[in-house]
């Protein structure tokens, strides 16, 4: 790899975990997702300053080209993103069948709530007699 290469991927991984830090700083990303970015980019410029590692790491488990490791790990990050993703779509699943049950709740308390009034109002109306409302 050209030292020209190497010197504009460095620009670029550092540009994007600047770009991550200002949107985790102004809030439009929740640090436990930044984090994942951040170390990506870190593993970007580890494996651009030392271009020898990814091969000493492919030859160790045996993989031929160093550009197979590198689609390995990009494997395995995209499976790790979609594993945490589902993780946070099920708990957001079941927050929001909690919030909807507990919306139904709260409509059937208003609505027993207007009925009771309605009924409290026609009891007060002259000529008609009045009957004690149960409290439940």
């Amino acid at each position: 790899m050209s030292l020209r290469l190497q010197v504009v991927i460095a620009i670029g991984a550092l540009i994007a975990i600047l770009y991550i830090g200002n949107l985790v700083r102004i809030r439009r990303l929740e640090l436990k997702y930044a984090l994942i970015w951040f170390f990506v980019g870190l593993l970007l410029l580890i494996f651009d300053l030392f271009p020898g590692l990814l091969t000493i790491m492919s030859q160790t488990l045996g993989i031929t080209l160093p550009i197979n490791m590198l689609t390995f790990l990009g494997l395995l990050f995209v499976l790790m993103i979609i594993f945490s993703q589902t993780i946070v779509i099920s708990n957001l699943t079941r927050k929001c069948k909690r919030l909807t049950q507990e919306v139904g709740l709260l409509y059937k308390k208003v609505e027993d709530l207007e009925e009771t009034t309605v009924s409290d109002r026609e009891c007060k109306k002259p000529g008609k007699t009045q009957n004690p409302v149960e409290i439940k």
